[in-house]
């Protein structure tokens, strides 16, 4: 509270005056400052006992641990932030094989799969279609046993010619396969510093590292 003198000499409560709001919080700093000069200026006729004393140095231990204990958690946090970026960037220019009915061509101009057949077929094909509906190439799969089964087509015709270098829909022929699973490039890599999950970014989409059926 703030106060003036009156001409009689009484005081009286100033209520424009400005008043100090000091800290709002006490740091550890100042914990242990005031901890001390209470420790000092304890009456040493009348030491404190030995349970009160054991209390104080605990609690200044416990205070400077927990401080430590920050700065130690802040580094391990620093240090898994820079392994996830370097993990994270291994990923790129590989290629994952991913459950997808979509083939999108490599860096060479090259699609490629793999279908899972539940049983043995004595005339499978794949048919790779553009998004106008037509088939822009048929994999002759002849007969095959159950199982998996790869494709790839270099993207040529007879003549050596590039005939599409565009994402193709894949369609299986002569059997129903369980499971329909292309080839895709890992052109990036997104890794939240947050540490939320990473996201691997593909002409097929973005994908999680644990969506890979297989690796290359």
């Amino acid at each position: 509270m703030t106060t003036v003198t009156d001409t009689a000499g009484l005081s009286t409560y100033n209520s424009t005056a400005n008043v100090g709001t000091g800290k709002s919080a006490m740091g550890q700093a100042d914990f242990l400052r005031l901890l001390t000069a209470q420790m000092q200026t304890q009456d040493p006729f009348e030491p404190v006992n030995n349970a009160e004393l054991v209390s104080q140095m605990a609690t200044i231990t416990n205070s400077s641990g927990i401080a430590e204990m920050n700065s130690s958690l802040a580094s391990i946090k620093a240090q898994l932030a820079d392994n996830r970026i370097g993990d994270a960037a291994g990923w790129i220019g590989r290629s994952m094989l991913v459950q997808s009915n979509i083939a999108a061509p490599d860096a060479t101009g090259m699609y490629a799969g793999q279908i899972t057949l539940p049983a043995a077929t004595n005339a499978a094909s794949v048919d790779l279609v553009d998004s106008s509906g037509n088939v822009v190439k048929t994999i002759d799969l002849g007969a095959q046993k159950g199982g998996d089964v790869t494709f790839y087509w270099d993207g040529k015709d007879d003549t050596g010619a590039t005939v599409s270098s565009s994402a193709l829909q894949v369609k299986v022929n002569g059997a129903t396969p369980s499971r329909v699973a292309t080839w895709a490039t890992i052109a990036a890599v997104q890794s939240p510093a947050d540490g939320s999950s990473t996201k691997l970014i593909t002409a097929l989409g973005s994908y999680s590292p644990t969506d890979a059926l297989s690796l290359s």
